[in-house]
C-alpha cells in the first residue's frame, strides 16, 4: 500500500541479517509476545548468538517462555518511516545488543504455527524496488504475502539462490500455492497506521501482507 507519508530511509536492506528474542508475556488475561531485534543496531554475528539460551533469558526476564528468532535475512529492499508502537527499550543479551521493536499479539496460541496469521504492532514501511524478485505465499482465498525475511535456524543451507527451490519444499495447506515472480514496480508495504498480518511456513520464513 503507497501513502503520501511513506519515505525511504534507507536503501540496500536486501540480504542484510539479523537475530530476534520473542519474549512470551501474559498480559490482561492473554499471551503477547514482546519482540527484540538486531535490527539498524548490528549484523547478529553467529559468535554472540550461537550463544544465546531461551530458557535462561526466559528466567531473567520473567517471560513464559522465550523463542529465539533467526538468525534471518531481509528480502526487503529499503525501510521508511517508523512508529513507536512500543517504548524501544534497548536490551543485552550475553553481549549481543538489541531494541524492542515490536509486540505481537498471540492470542491462546503461544507457540508459531505455520500458515497461521499473527498480527504484528511494528509500524514500519517496507519497499520492494521494481525489477526485484519476490517470493510469495497465496492462500486458499487468493491473498498474497509477500516474504519479508527468509531464516537459517531451521535450514541453515537457505539462501537467496534457492528461495526459487521451496514451491517444492513446502508442505502447503489445502489450496495455498507457493510463487516467485519479478516486480513491475515499486510496491510499498506500510503498516504505520496499523498492525501487520504476517505468517511463516514450516522453515520459519516470514511473509507480511502487503496492506
Amino acid at each position: 500500500m503507497t501513502t503520501d507519508k511513506s519515505q525511504r530511509l534507507i536503501s540496500d536492506m536486501r540480504g542484510v541479517r539479523y537475530g530476534e528474542v520473542l519474549a512470551v508475556m501474559s498480559r490482561d488475561e492473554k499471551l503477547q509476545a514482546d519482540v527484540y531485534g538486531t535490527q539498524m543496531i548490528n549484523d547478529c554475528p553467529a559468535e554472540l548468538w550461537d550463544t544465546l539460551n531461551a530458557d535462561e533469558i526466559a528466567k531473567d526476564m520473567g517471560a513464559l517462555f522465550v523463542k529465539l528468532n533467526g538468525p534471518r535475512y531481509w528480502m526487503l529492499d529499503g525501510l521508511g518511516t517508523k512508529v513507536a508502537f512500543v517504548e524501544p527499550v534497548m536490551r543485552e543479551f550475553n553481549g549481543l545488543m538489541m531494541r524492542r521493536i515490536a509486540t505481537v499479539d498471540l492470542g491462546d496460541t503461544p507457540s508459531t504455527v505455520p500458515y497461521q496469521e499473527r498480527f504484528v504492532n511494528r509500524g514500519a514501511v517496507f519497499f520492494f524496488d521494481a525489477g526485484s524478485v519476490v517470493y510469495e505465499l497465496i492462500n486458499a482465498d487468493g491473498k498474497a504475502y509477500i516474504m519479508q525475511a527468509y531464516c537459517i535456524g531451521v535450514d541453515p543451507t537457505l539462501n537467496q539462490s534457492n528461495l526459487g527451490d521451496l514451491a517444492g519444499r513446502l508442505k502447503l495447506p489445502a489450496g495455498w500455492a507457493f510463487r516467485s515472480r519479478i516486480l513491475d514496480e515499486e510496491l510499498v508495504v506500510d503498516t504505520t497506521d496499523h498492525a501487520a498480518t504476517v505468517v511463516q511456513d514450516e522453515l520459519e520464513n516470514t511473509y507480511t501482507l502487503p496492506y
